[in-house]
């Protein structure tokens, strides 16, 4: 198994366990944990962290009612299709858009810092003219 690269800021006011469950939704959505990839244990991830087992434990829990892992005592917690269709783009687009606001947070943006930089990303560049001024 690759190493997780996952952050999780105890100052935001996003429960870790919830960090942690965006952050790796994200990755398994993406196709960056492959079908069948094996997590690290509850007991590993939250030693890497720096976190409670029981918050890593809940993180898994909410990952496997999602549909994304499989849990076996035993056997570990393995990376999972989603029953059914795929999520929709809706799911998909709050799930990134918690990453932006985890990862802004972790810069230290406020909401309004949050919102001028998505509004920015949002506005299209001005076309050049092929005139000159």
């Amino acid at each position: 198994m690759s190493p997780l690269t996952l952050l999780v800021d105890t100052r935001s006011p996003v429960p870790p366990y919830e960090q942690v469950r965006t952050q790796l939704a994200a990755l398994i959505l993406s196709g960056q944990l492959p079908l069948g990839e094996r997590l690290p244990s509850v007991r590993q991830l939250a030693a890497d962290l720096g976190l409670a087992a029981g918050t890593l434990a809940r993180a898994y829990r909410e990952l496997e009612n999602a549909g994304l892992v499989h849990s076996r005592r035993g056997a570990g917690t393995r990376v999972t299709r989603p029953p059914g269709p795929t999520p929709t783009t809706e799911a998909q687009l709050l799930q990134a858009a918690q990453a932006y606001v985890a990862a802004g947070r972790r810069l230290g943006a406020d909401d309004e810092q949050l919102t001028s930089a998505l509004r920015t990303a949002l506005t299209p560049p001005s076309p050049v003219s092929e005139d000159g001024p």
